[in-house]
């Protein structure tokens, strides 16, 4: 869940990777030469896997790598292990400090971010080494799911009868990012941060990050972990196709009368809204409000009581009353399309390369997605030892292509289907819901593509 789109992108002057020309600029200023960035020398190939190797060419210094990837949030931080682990050098730059969060006390102090973990990126994030160090008291596994339509329809979902542990973990943001960080660290990733990122620059060879001290990074691949707003995505000269939605995700966690059981909850509201509550340990759940922008204005105004009655009595008094633990927080829901994934010497992932509707769950999990397709793509390179080879990043952008396409194509099917007014439209879309929870094996199929 992240927020509003990008400045507008000046595409003119593009040019075929290693075509000669003058040095121009797009998107935020940054230049493109054939004859590479000012004070830095291409000269002489490293073997991959190396060190970044620091060296000064009259003027500031440049620290070569395989790969520097701009953005360390959770996508980005998880592919930096993975390729490292992959045999590559990895330089990974944020402006913000890149540090663990402090650990709070057992069962206190919970973060208002929470994110749904499936089975598949849990298994990922198992194989760089991030999930078996998470603690249990702050992980709750979502073992059965209930989906109500606006109407009454019911739709419901049990790991059990899929055969899984659970649907879904649901996991706080801060306890995440803490691990993914140690795992970082403990790879050998060369974290550069704060990093006030100044502009970027592409030779045939290579992409350089420059910094607004004088420093710069830079690798045969720049990977755009970089968010919604992606300056990567911008200067590599990727213009992305918006659409908002009008709402806005209010999120905050609650102390819960009674126990939920593991269960997940997600109402379709008359008003085109989706409601939902995820499990958290102990008696608490984590509520996501996808509301209309002047409804979502409201509740982030509303104090912490009278929000948790409000929450409460919209989700029909599930779990008993509802107490605030968390401030709630909102952040402006739109679909974001880009017609590629990959340019000269870049490859984006996360919510850099798409943006999805909450409704499914699904928008950190796509980017976990991302990240372990970059990394099996570059970890079986073979005899090409050129990270970013055009011919990896297109195996890449294909592997990406049909899962990215059908999530971004169910999530805003219905987030536009459920918020049609018309009552031939309401009619039919519950009675599609009735009739899916009577197909067993419909309803696991759906299931399925959402465990990945």
């Amino acid at each position: 869940m992240s927020a509003a789109g990008p400045p507008a992108v000046d595409n003119e002057g593009a040019r075929p990777p290693g075509e000669g020309g003058a040095e121009r600029r797009i998107g935020w200023g940054h230049t493109v030469s054939a004859a590479g960035p000012r004070a830095v020398d291409n000269e002489g190939a490293r073997p991959l896997g190396g060190g970044g190797a620091e060296r000064r060419i009259g003027g500031p210094s440049v620290t070569d790598y395989d790969v520097a990837i701009a953005g360390a949030g959770l996508v980005g931080l998880s592919v930096a292990p993975a390729l490292v682990r992959a045999g590559l050098s990895v330089a990974l730059i944020d402006r913000a400090d890149v540090r663990m969060p402090d650990s709070p006390p057992a069962g206190e102090g919970w973060d208002t971010r929470m994110y749904a973990i499936s089975p598949g990126s849990a298994a990922f994030l198992e194989s760089i080494g991030a999930w078996r160090g998470l603690p249990a008291d702050r992980i709750a596994a979502v073992e059965t799911m209930r989906v109500e339509g606006d109407t009454g329809a019911l739709l419901s979902f049990s790991a059990y009868e899929l055969g899984e542990r659970a649907l879904a973990w649901i996991v706080e943001e801060r306890t995440l990012r803490a691990e993914l960080v140690r795992v970082a660290k403990a790879a050998g990733v060369a974290i550069h941060a704060p990093y006030a990122l100044d502009a970027l620059t592409w030779t045939p060879d290579a992409g350089t990050l420059h910094c607004a001290d004088g420093t710069a990074l830079t690798a045969r691949l720049i990977i755009g972990a970089d968010g919604l707003r992606s300056r990567v995505r911008e200067a590599a000269g990727i213009a992305p196709v918006t659409r908002s939605y009008g709402q806005t995700a209010v999120v905050a966690n609650f102390n819960c009368e009674h126990p939920h059981r593991g269960r997940a909850w997600q109402w379709f509201l008359d008003d085109g809204g989706v409601l939902a509550w995820l499990p958290l340990p102990g008696r608490r759940v984590s509520m996501v409000w996808s509301a209309p922008d002047r409804e979502a204005r409201e509740l982030l105004a509303l104090p912490p009581e009278d929000l948790a009655a409000r929450v409460a009595s919209c989700g029909r008094r599930a779990v008993g009353a509802l107490e605030s633990i968390t401030p709630s927080a909102g952040f402006p829901l739109q679909l974001q399309k880009v017609p590629t994934m990959i340019a000269h010497r870049v490859a984006l992932v996360g919510d850099a390369a798409h943006g999805v509707h909450p409704l499914a769950g699904q928008g950190v999990n796509l980017g976990f997605g991302d990240a372990e397709a970059l990394a099996a793509v570059l970890r079986g390179r073979g005899p090409l030892t050129d990270p970013g080879a055009p011919l990896l990043l297109e195996r890449f952008a294909r592997r990406r292509a049909a899962p990215v396409l059908a999530m971004q194509t169910v999530t805003d099917t219905l987030a536009r289907l459920f918020g049609a007014t018309s009552p031939w439209i309401r009619a039919a879309r519950n009675f599609g819901m009735t009739v899916l929870d009577g197909l067993p094996p419909a309803r696991r199929f759906l299931a399925h593509s959402a465990l990945r």
